[in-house]
């Protein structure tokens, strides 16, 4: 299996993303000329003239060449890296919503990131090795699974993209339920780490809920350790309120019970936290994956929902963007980088 995700491609026309943290975006500085093309810039993250920018809120490290280009930004405590890569463009039409455009692509470090990591052997080679690649990234493998996208199957024969449903049909015609997870929609019994096994349910088949997608694209498809359960553990918890509460990752946006207004400090790849059912108990019951600013200027995600009958980055049953007013921009609470 692991052989057959190494070779995956994008699919590409699904989604695009763009990302920008406490005004840097990965590309350019602000107040620079345009970047050079994603070419020059993995040459340069080969060569020693690189300089390493501590920043703060959170705290981590910007990696900048020569021309001045960002090509990374890593974040302490988390391994979600985002790199300067080719320009890409991706829509959902169907659904509606402004396309994102970006040149940014979100890849997990081999280790967390913490002060100085610049200077351990593994770094150099990663670097160089990831910037500007086209391999598929963390937003690649998000985009398989929206609307319409293709069935692909690995050397096995495992569905491991494609159009994703939601889950299976309520009672007497219903919404329907949750508790779809990524081992659902594969159709492959799961052992974790903790030797607890979970089989899928037949019915349930190419479906994930909100948490079952964020666990099919960070863990499935980009290896980021996934648990069993909702306890604290080193890996990604079953639930979207676990994932906020004892999850592992960077504390970008605490839950203060009101939406944040610092969306400046958002990156791509994020996950974000809403309260969708405004209960009495104020408890996170929603997941999403940032991807950035839309060509229409909005903060706008990817999540699965019941109304869209899967993920989408589209606008049907609710805008998907954090800074409109809408349902989802007034229920978010929270963001975590991993």
């Amino acid at each position: 299996m692991s052989s057959a995700l190494r070779t995956r491609r994008v699919v590409m026309g699904l989604l695009a993303v763009v990302v920008g943290g406490s005004g840097i975006v990965v590309g350019q500085l602000r107040d620079d000329p345009p970047a050079p093309a994603a070419p020059e810039s993995r040459v340069a993250a080969a060569s020693a003239d690189l300089r390493f920018l501590r920043r703060e809120a959170p705290p981590g490290t910007t990696v900048v060449d020569v021309a001045g280009t960002v090509l990374a930004t890593l974040t302490d405590g988390a391994r979600t890296a985002t790199l300067d890569g080719p320009p890409r463009t991706f829509a959902e039409p169907q659904f509606g919503g402004a396309p994102v455009t970006t040149r940014v692509w979100v890849r997990l470090l081999p280790h967390e990131w913490r002060p100085g990591a610049e200077n351990e052997p593994w770094f150099r080679p990663w670097l160089a090795e990831s910037v500007g690649s086209t391999e598929p990234d963390v937003l690649a493998y998000a985009a398989e699974y929206l609307d319409g996208a293709p069935e692909r199957r690995d050397a096995d024969g495992v569905r491991v993209g494609g159009d994703a449903r939601f889950g299976p049909p309520g009672p007497n015609g219903g919404p329907s339920p949750e508790n779809s997870d990524f081992y659902d929609y594969l159709g492959v019994t799961w052992r974790f780490a903790d030797r607890q096994v979970r089989r899928p349910e037949r019915e349930r088949y190419g479906a994930v809920d909100c948490s079952g997608f964020v666990r099919l694209v960070y863990g499935y498809r980009a290896g980021y350790p996934l648990l069993s359960g909702e306890r604290p553990g080193p890996g990604l918890p079953r639930r979207a309120r676990a994932m906020a509460e004892v999850g592992p990752g960077a504390v970008v946006l605490p839950d203060t019970g009101v939406p944040p207004t610092n969306l400046a400090a958002l990156q791509a790849g994020d996950l974000l936290f809403f309260d969708l059912d405004r209960a009495p108990d104020r408890r996170i019951d929603h997941v999403a994956i940032y991807l950035g600013r839309d060509e229409a200027g909005k903060a706008r995600f990817v999540s699965s929902r019941r109304r869209a009958d899967g993920p989408t980055l589209g606008d049907l049953g609710g805008t998907s963007v954090l800074d409109d007013g809408g349902h989802y921009a007034r229920s978010f609470r929270a963001a975590k980088r991993l």
